[in-house]
């Protein structure tokens, strides 16, 4: 008999416009607020379902690809992947209370450790 399995880093949907500049946003306020001078800019970008975080710096030509956020359906219970810069590919992660949803808001702040 199959069995289904949920899996939390994958499947997903693509926001909506309005959704997508609230989460941009949101971000965008949460790191002024609590990392100005870390970084030069933030982008934010949609891809479907995923939303990508960077960080550009003066002391790196290249960004700081921090976190990967994918909606699904909810911008307060997200899940994300945080960038290993050892494998070069984003990695699954939880939020710092184990869970797998969280908002976009604790992301950033797991993926701003490239930024300290």
């Amino acid at each position: 008999m199959p069995y289904w399995v949920y899996s939390p880093h994958s499947g997903g949907q693509k926001p909506k416009p309005a959704v997508q500049d609230r989460i941009r946003a949101r971000i965008l306020k949460h790191a002024a607020k609590n990392y100005a001078g870390k970084y030069d800019r933030i982008d934010v970008r949609f891809r479907g379902a995923l939303c990508y975080v960077d960080a550009y710096t003066r002391s790196s030509p290249d960004p700081w690809r921090l976190v990967r956020l994918r909606y699904n359906g909810d911008e307060n219970s997200m899940t994300f992947a945080f960038y290993t810069y050892s494998h070069e590919k984003y990695e699954p992660s939880c939020f710092a209370d184990g869970s797998d949803h969280g908002t976009p808001e604790d992301a950033f702040d797991i993926g701003a450790l490239y930024l300290n």
